[in-house]
């Protein structure tokens, strides 16, 4: 049994106190009528540089990323360290596209990626394919974000049995849903400053005081090269990975910008420019994932011996860090848990509001209504990514989490694509949607969920690549003959309720930051 750490834990407690006064408090920040959807669910578009950039940091790097990136690396060696070129791909790919996004959405009130599609394509059924898409991976995603929090209570002692092994981490999330209620995008906006800044003094700190405690970066290096390839991986990625490595990259870059976490975290930007000078900064938060990844060799380089490869990062920081900064970082961690996974909630929850709710059930309804249903609705996703981490074994969410990438790969034809041109037809995109969603889980099934990396055979030669590659390139091209097909054959590709000027003008930007 793990004895309890109460100096980690005091910190510990003292950090999650200050995130959660700060998550009360930010509903007047930035004072709006969160009686409005907008002002809900994106703050009313008038966060500038400095928050954004915070917010999205806080979005796409999360204590999942924080506690699995190291335990991958910990287990499979340089393979993992895909997960460096593809947050820095991304952000290239977010200049380009998101602004025009952004000032679309911005002309034409558009909450969602969804509401997008809906309005280029007059699509209900399209929009709807994307917003089912979005909340069924992001539920998974949420209660991944939960292990993270799991791992730390776990370490620091408080792993208990049965109800009480589970109330810690009940507790934290009906205060995260509490104040999600209240404060809507302001919350996680706030509290991912308190949170980034906890996690860069954490890996400056770790990175600096265990390779000194350990003997040098040489040594750390040295002895994962030695043991690494006696179990699955090493420090140097075999040739015949090169693929599966860059095609897991690229793919997971173009996934990650469309999750709808990071469309909310994005819309919620004063004006398309705060979005491209994020994309210039965020590649900082790289460097930092670099450093978060080295974890897990140093922790084969401190002989941490554990089965549950999440307990890899906690348990390091406490042989060879002090007590105290152990609950330091520990907090980081369970605050990186909260601040994406209240993003996310939000996101699924504007994504069913205003493109199943509205859509499908209640068009006539004023806004006011809708932010009361998408405040209801992102209660229930809150707690429903509770009750999957409780109820249901962690395997099934990693399954999920999986094909979430998968999944949302396969909506880079209709949103990206038609962020650009109508010429691709609606009924072709919802095809090649369809089918890229079948090939992609079916490759996925066949390797039993354990990896998103497929095998495919090609006559006497097997070649190794991401599923959703695989799945979306069988997307497009679907959706590219189709499209001349159903084009040719005159088949009604509905109205536009977009003009040029939408993508390319720039309203102009709100007061404050």
């Amino acid at each position: 049994m793990i004895p309890i750490y109460w100096s980690a834990f005091i910190v510990f407690l003292i950090l999650f106190a200050m995130v959660t006064v700060l998550g009360f408090s930010a509903s007047r920040w930035h004072r709006g009528d969160l009686d409005l959807i907008e002002e809900w669910g994106l703050a009313g578009r008038r966060f500038g540089t400095f928050v954004t950039w915070f917010l999205l940091g806080g979005d796409l790097y999360t204590a999942y990323t924080f506690i699995a990136v190291p335990a991958l690396v910990y287990g499979a060696g340089a393979f993992a360290f895909f997960a460096v070129p593809y947050t820095i791909v991304v952000f290239p790919i977010m200049y380009i596209v998101m602004p025009r996004l952004w000032r679309v959405s911005k002309q034409r009130n558009y909450v969602t990626a969804a509401d997008f599609v809906r309005g280029r394509f007059n699509s209900p059924l399209l929009a709807l394919a994307v917003a089912i898409t979005g909340i069924l991976a992001t539920m998974p995603y949420i209660a991944l974000q939960l292990t993270g929090i799991q791992a730390v209570l776990a370490a620091m002692g408080l792993s208990g049995h049965g109800f009480l092994k589970d109330l810690p981490l009940v507790i934290a999330f009906l205060i995260l849903a509490a104040y999600t209620y209240t404060s809507g995008l302001r919350a996680p906006a706030l509290t991912a400053i308190l949170k980034d800044i906890l996690i860069y003094v954490t890996v400056i700190v770790a990175c600096i005081a265990i390779p000194i405690h350990l003997g040098g970066y040489g040594h750390i290096f040295q002895v994962a090269a030695a043991k690494l390839p006696a179990t699955k991986g090493s420090v140097i990625l075999a040739p015949k990975l090169f693929t599966a490595f860059s095609t897991l990259a690229l793919g997971s870059a173009f996934a990650l910008l469309l999750y709808p976490h990071a469309v909310t975290g994005t819309l919620g930007a004063k004006s398309g420019k705060t979005i491209q000078r994020n994309a210039a900064l965020l590649p900082l938060y790289s460097l930092a994932l670099t450093f978060i990844a080295i974890l897990g060799y140093m922790a084969i380089a401190a002989g941490i011996h554990t089965k549950d490869t999440s307990l890899v990062v906690p348990l390091l920081f406490l042989k060879t860090l002090p007590t105290w900064f152990a609950g330091f970082a520990f907090g980081a961690i369970a605050i990186g848990a909260l601040v994406p996974a209240a993003i996310m909630a939000i996101a699924a929850a504007n994504l069913f509001t205003r493109n199943i709710y509205r859509e499908y059930f209640a068009s006539d309804n004023g806004p006011n209504r809708e932010a009361q249903i998408a405040k209801i609705v992102g209660l229930i996703v809150i707690l429903g990514a509770l009750f999957f981490i409780v109820a249901i074994p962690l395997q099934y969410s990693i399954y999920f989490q999986t094909l979430g990438g998968i999944w949302i790969l396969q909506t880079v034809p209709t949103i990206i694509f038609g962020l650009y041109t109508r010429w691709f037809h609606r009924w072709a995109l919802f095809l090649g949607w369809l089918v890229g969603m079948i090939i992609g889980t079916g490759m996925a099934a066949a390797e039993s969920f354990k990896t998103s990396i497929y095998p495919l055979h090609i006559g006497h030669s097997v070649y190794l690549a991401y599923a959703g590659v695989w799945a979306i390139i069988v997307n497009i091209v679907i959706v590219v003959v189709l499209s001349v097909l159903f084009n040719a054959l005159n088949i009604s590709n509905g109205t536009d309720d977009t003009q040029e000027q939408d993508y390319v003008s720039e309203p102009g930007e709100a007061v404050g930051q």
